[in-house]
């Protein structure tokens, strides 16, 4: 699905590509500041396994200041606080793998010598010209606030017990769709932050 229009990349997220033979293709407001009723970093640990599938687009600045659109599909892998990210085209052929952990991360290309560096955010700006919020998406996916920074999260009027949105470290985060039963989770969900610019929409498969 196609939910941006389809524009060239910047030159560098162009170079960067090029070996995968295609463009890269990701009732109330209340107050949420670290509590109890929030999951620990540590609880999440030791029982976090998740896996998600399916598409993002992403809408963002290049050094130019020219707006990028770029969309395709992704698996996400999650061991305790391990992360494997890969991004795909719409084909399905492999165009980056993103490691994260919370002493390093790694970018794998096609054709290219594994990239690696301290800061996961760092090492996608850099290299694919966008970054992605890892640390942020582990919980919101879920959903709920990461612990320790301070959030603010809207209930859905029309079923308090779904989250509607969640306001966290510059980002804003709608959820726009949940899962039918007998499925659970949520199902579509757009991230926005102002600065700098990014724009995320995710539809998950499963």
């Amino acid at each position: 699905m196609q939910m941006f229009p389809m524009l060239s990349l910047s030159s560098r997220a162009q170079r960067t590509l090029a070996a995968a033979g295609a463009a890269l293709v990701l009732a109330g407001c209340a107050s949420t500041p670290p509590s109890a009723s929030a999951p620990t970093g540590a609880a999440l640990q030791t029982a976090a396994t998740h896996a998600y599938h399916g598409r993002f687009a992403v809408q963002y600045d290049d050094r130019l200041g020219k707006q990028q659109n770029v969309y395709g599909n992704f698996d996400w892998q999650e061991h305790g606080d391990d992360v494997s990210l890969e991004l795909r085209s719409p084909l399905g052929q492999t165009l980056a793998v993103v490691k994260s952990t919370p002493s390093a991360a790694s970018l794998e290309l096609p054709n290219r010598p594994t990239q690696y560096a301290t800061d996961v955010g760092d090492l996608m700006q850099k290299t694919l010209g966008f970054d992605l919020p890892l640390a942020g998406l582990r919980y919101w996916l879920l959903p709920t606030p990461a612990p320790v920074t301070p959030a603010e999260t809207v209930r859905d009027p029309a079923d308090g017990t779904r989250v509607k949105q969640i306001r966290q470290d510059g980002w804003t985060i709608d959820y726009l769709a949940y899962a039918d039963a007998p499925a659970t989770g949520v199902k579509r969900v757009n991230l926005v932050r102002a600065t700098p610019p990014l724009d995320i929409k995710l539809v998950l498969d499963q």
